[in-house]
């Protein structure tokens, strides 16, 4: 009797071991629900055109923000996935250093278009952390020229969209067996912008930032 259950037991332990790696399969599509932190850099990388004179110390900073977003999820295999993001961020940029305080830029709002290729680890007990890595297109519109700006005579600003990299780290924490659960997400992005201010039809100062935000996520998902 002792052989028979040793030899249902070792029949039977690669498949318990394999049971939580075959709760996610090739196919299913995860959709997340983010409360997100953006926090961008935003300092000048170099200075293209200076028809005001800027302080040799001025900087500049763009503003966090938080805001709702959704991820949206396809697992090409157990391990590997594609996902994408949805959201869009609204910004102001302040001059630092010899700016300090400056309202330059008013309301700016980035869509930053996002593929990223995730694997995903099981360490067990329904934790998944997983690591990831893509490419983004940052689209920014909206953006106002800010009020000490505007009394130095800008009339128009411009901030370009830009092509840019990210990469990706978080866990997934299954709740129960029907897709249910948390996660925590980190991305860091590496992109940039240049700002072009305008005086009339000239331009009066054009630099280039750093743009290169954390982006910060904690949420719910729903695997399906």
């Amino acid at each position: 009797m002792s052989f028979k259950y040793a030899t249902l037991a070792a029949l039977a332990a690669p498949l318990l071991v394999a049971t939580p790696a075959s709760a996610q399969e090739a196919g299913d599509i995860q959709v997340k629900a983010f409360l997100t932190g953006v926090l961008p850099n935003g300092e000048i990388s170099d200075v293209n055109t200076d028809g005001i004179g800027l302080p040799a110390t001025a900087q500049t900073r763009a503003s966090d923000s938080v805001v709702p977003t959704v991820a949206i999820e396809y697992f090409v295999t157990p391990n590997f996935s594609l996902e994408t993001i949805c959201c869009v961020t609204p910004h102001d940029v302040r001059g630092t250093g010899g700016l300090d305080g400056a309202a330059l830029v008013d309301d700016a709002i980035i869509l930053p278009a996002s593929l990223t290729v995730k694997y995903h680890l099981n360490a067990g007990n329904g934790i998944k952390p997983y690591l990831g890595a893509g490419a983004s297109y940052f689209m920014v519109f909206s953006e106002k020229v800010g009020a000490d700006a505007a009394a130095l005579g800008a009339t128009d600003v411009d901030l370009s969209d830009q092509v840019g990299l990210l990469l990706q780290g978080g866990v997934d924490i299954a709740l129960n067996d029907r897709g249910l659960g948390l996660s925590l997400d980190a991305k860091r992005y590496f992109v940039g912008t240049t700002a072009t201010f305008r005086a009339g039809q000239a331009v009066a100062l054009q630099t280039e930032h750093e743009l290169d935000p954390w982006v910060i996520s904690a949420g719910v998902a729903f695997r399906f």
